[in-house]
């Protein structure tokens, strides 16, 4: 019996490059013994030399942990993104989240070498897949936030919605007190951009009126995905008003265009059809016995139909009622001619 791979086409692009270029920075590094050249990982000091480093530094792991930590990203998060938004819109995302973040951290050590005079700074590796790992949380906070990550038969149980938040605690932490520099900055580099890209940029279908067509909704209004709701609720007051003055800034200076009332209730409407819909068991597989995994699935999917529908009908109802509010001056002005026609009727019947 031929096995299937059940792996969509660009995540097997991915883990073969991820693989292939791990090996072969390995390899460059024990043949050239060093830091002149090298091919694969970016080195501030040398990228303008090798150009393609932007792109290939996120797939070259330093050592078999972050490969498998790294392989596992793009494994369970490729297969998910790649159906949820079709080949093509992962590409686009991919592409922009390995090569905008290597970028952003070439900037921040030219600078810090600028500043500090270090060597160590201009000479330092920048590699590996944090950004990737950042970006795809903060695609998963869109998509699913409201899904429940179980580890352990249950012992911790994590909403999705958190998992940008830990993840960059976890960063910051170790870059200031381990000295994983690097992984803080990639971490939020590739945070920051992934979520400038779903939030303002990014084309997505609108699942809240009839239309299947192609995208029709440019960014991500909805209030769930604010910058303040990635963070904890006690912290989430300070962290908004910093947030609005920048986008009042940013607006102002027409870098970006403001949402509308209705497209943030367009997106509210898309959040809450997606958060329901759940996560496809991608990560919890071992949760399925007797296909009782794919029982939960096809209730939640129905419950997401269901509600959709009803969001539709309320929709056609409301839209239905304004038109008819608008009529009623026509039968009060015909009321005023009512008592000049019914006394004739009155007579006749007598």
């Amino acid at each position: 019996m031929q096995t299937r791979i059940n792996i969509p086409p660009l995540t097997r692009v991915l883990l073969a490059l991820l693989l292939a270029i791990s090996t072969g920075h390995q390899i460059t590094r024990y043949v050239f013994g060093g830091l002149d050249p090298e091919l694969l990982a970016l080195i501030p000091q040398w990228s303008l030399f090798y150009p393609w480093v932007y792109f290939t530094a996120t797939f070259a792991e330093q050592n078999v942990v972050t490969l498998l930590i790294a392989g596992a990203t793009i494994l369970y998060g490729g297969k998910y993104l790649e159906r949820a938004w079709g080949s093509t819109e992962f590409g686009k995302f991919v592409l922009l989240v390995t090569v905008l973040p290597n970028f952003v951290a070439t900037l921040v050590y030219v600078l810090w070498f600028a500043i500090t005079r270090d060597d160590s700074r201009a000479l330092a590796f920048i590699q590996g897949s944090v950004a990737l790992q950042g970006a795809f949380l903060v695609a998963f906070k869109q998509l699913v936030p409201e899904h429940t990550v179980t580890i352990l038969n249950g012992i911790i149980r994590i909403r999705v919605k958190h998992f940008p938040a830990f993840f960059l605690a976890a960063n910051t932490i170790s870059g200031l007190v381990i000295g994983t520099d690097t992984a803080l900055v990639l971490g939020w580099a590739g945070f920051f951009t992934s979520w400038t890209y779903l939030r303002f940029y990014k084309k997505q279908v609108d699942l809240s009126g009839a239309g299947t067509g192609g995208p029709t909704i440019k960014g991500d209004a909805s209030e769930t995905f604010a910058f303040a709701y990635f963070w904890p609720d006690v912290v989430q007051p300070p962290i908004a008003a910093v947030a609005d003055g920048v986008y009042n800034a940013l607006v102002t200076i027409r870098i970006i265009t403001p949402f509308s009332a209705e497209e943030v209730e367009t997106s509210n409407v898309q959040a809450t059809a997606r958060g329901e819909g759940g996560l496809p068991s991608l990560l919890n597989q071992g949760a399925r016995r007797g296909g009782g995994g794919k029982r939960e699935d096809a209730e939640r999917r129905r419950a997401l139909a269901l509600k959709a529908l009803d969001q539709r009908l309320h929709a056609a109802t409301a839209n239905k009622q304004q038109p008819a509010a608008a009529p009623p001056p026509a039968p009060i002005g015909q009321e005023v001619s009512i008592p000049s026609i019914e006394p004739p009727a009155e007579s006749n019947q007598r």
